[in-house]
């Protein structure tokens, strides 16, 4: 089954706000291009992908609204369980892929959203690590589908 791109975030430096773009150009081995986290040769993960309906279930848990990006993941994804991408390759658009591991979440992200209890709530909606395998433009309404 496929799912959608519904929005990419990036934050140009360490704890920095996060801001909505419609595409990023995706670099293999080294992520998106202008992120915190841009970084060609890293072992670290190239980018992050949440499932929208799974952060705004965080949200309910909490009883508040959580705002689009406030996750701080790369790119949110509706229509697909990103668990079952784990140690697959997948596109995103024009861009291939690989599901690393699970993301969880971090007391800093806590900390950056002023959101108690946000780590906990996201405990198993945490998203996917990802390594970026080719080069290309990753855009809001792009597929996610497994090869």
């Amino acid at each position: 089954m496929a799912g959608r791109v519904t929005d990419i975030h990036i934050a140009r430096e360490k704890s920095a706000p996060v801001e909505a773009v419609d595409s990023a150009d995706a670099v293999a081995g080294g992520g998106l291009r202008g992120d915190r986290h841009f970084l060609p040769g890293d072992e670290k993960p190239d980018l992050t992908l949440i499932d929208g309906a799974a952060f705004a279930a965080a949200g309910e848990d909490l009883g508040v609204e959580l705002k689009p990006g406030e996750h701080r993941r790369n790119v949110t994804v509706s229509g697909i369980d990103l668990d079952s991408l784990i140690g697959t390759e997948f596109t995103i658009g024009e861009v291939r892929c690989q599901g690393l591991a699970d993301c969880p979440p971090c007391a800093h992200l806590e900390s950056l959203t002023a959101r108690d209890g946000l780590q906990v709530a996201m405990t198993d909606r945490g998203g996917l690590e990802v390594r970026i395998l080719s080069d290309g433009v990753i855009r809001v309404g792009d597929t996610v589908e497994p090869l």
